[in-house]
């Protein structure tokens, strides 16, 4: 097939794009910066400079590729576009990315639409943001939650957009888990390494990872298979953060983290901080094994951080 993948050269996008290659479909991969396009014809792609939040860019570039599909994996939290990550005025970090899961999701389905491209993918979220309610684990059914009240709510309207405007649109969301691998956790190994990333209470809030080789391979999976509906794309073993944290710590050869007490982690962290500790909910991958036939090849989280990191 001919796919075009926006935001082809993010970190993601690079163990996407060579996968796509080397199944023989023709890709096309976007980026913002002129000086990537070398990297995307190195992973096999034909590499196109777009501004996914210029309708028109947008436009040009989808009508050129002419695609059987597009890959929306367009976010701006890198330090590039976003700075470091700021939990407690989570609202203003995250602005790149909201704007892109608005504006730049509905640029992409406008040039689909004018294009008359069939299939639609795009990049969801799935790793602390289960309603706060019931069982720790959810499934597809059970809905996000939209954290009211806390500096994350923009954020997970944003994640309702691309979900809402996607599945009308007959596609596919891919609730990814938090993304690690080459690159991806830099940063929170180093604030981790600098006794700067504490668990907070009693760290009973859980998390669901992926790594990004898995991500882009159920990725590939939905592309070929016309998916339609939402997928929560996780690993096998959603945890609480005192499980994770402290084993992440030892794999980067860190000490323990410190552990505070959620007031404390309010005033210096925000809310955002305290959820993520203390109430998140993990999410369960069964559906994306079922109809997706999709196996992992990092089943667990402890398998890869220590890979990652020996």
């Amino acid at each position: 097939m001919k796919v075009f993948v926006a935001g082809g050269s993010g970190v993601l996008g690079r163990w996407l794009v060579p996968q796509l290659a080397s199944r023989g479909h023709e890709v096309t991969a976007t980026t913002t910066d002129p000086g990537k396009l070398a990297v995307l014809r190195q992973l096999g792609a034909t590499g196109v400079v777009m501004d996914g939040l210029d309708a028109a860019s947008v436009g040009e570039a989808v009508a050129h590729a002419r695609p059987d599909v597009i890959v929306h994996q367009m976010t701006g939290i890198s330090l590039t576009h976003a700075g470091k990550p700021d939990f407690k005025h989570f609202d203003r970090w995250a602005v790149p990315t909201i704007r892109l899961r608005t504006e730049g999701t509905d640029h992409l389905l406008a040039a689909a639409e004018a294009t008359g491209v069939p299939h639609f993918v795009a990049q969801g979220y799935a790793n602390w943001n289960g309603q706060r309610s019931g069982g720790w684990v959810k499934t597809e059914e059970d809905p996000l939650d939209l954290e009211e009240g806390t500096a994350a709510h923009t954020s997970m309207l944003a994640l309702k957009h691309v979900e809402d405007v996607v599945l009308a649109a007959g596609g596919a969301v891919m609730r990814y888990g938090g993304l690690y691998g080459p690159g991806a956790i830099d940063d929170q190994v180093e604030l981790i390494r600098m006794r700067q990333f504490p668990l907070v209470g009693r760290g009973t809030g859980y998390a669901s990872w992926i790594h990004l080789e898995d991500a882009a391979t159920a990725t590939v999976l939905a592309v070929e298979q016309k998916a339609r509906g939402v997928f929560n794309i996780v690993d096998d073993e959603p945890a609480p953060a005192r499980e994770w944290l402290p084993y992440l710590a030892e794999c980067a050869g860190a000490k323990k983290p410190y552990r505070v007490p959620k007031w404390v982690a309010r005033m210096m962290a925000g809310q955002v901080a305290v959820v993520m500790m203390t109430e998140a909910r993990g999410f369960s991958n069964a559906k994306a094994k079922r109809e997706l036939g999709w196996e992992l090849k990092y089943p667990s989280w402890r398998q890869g951080f220590a890979e990652e990191l020996a």
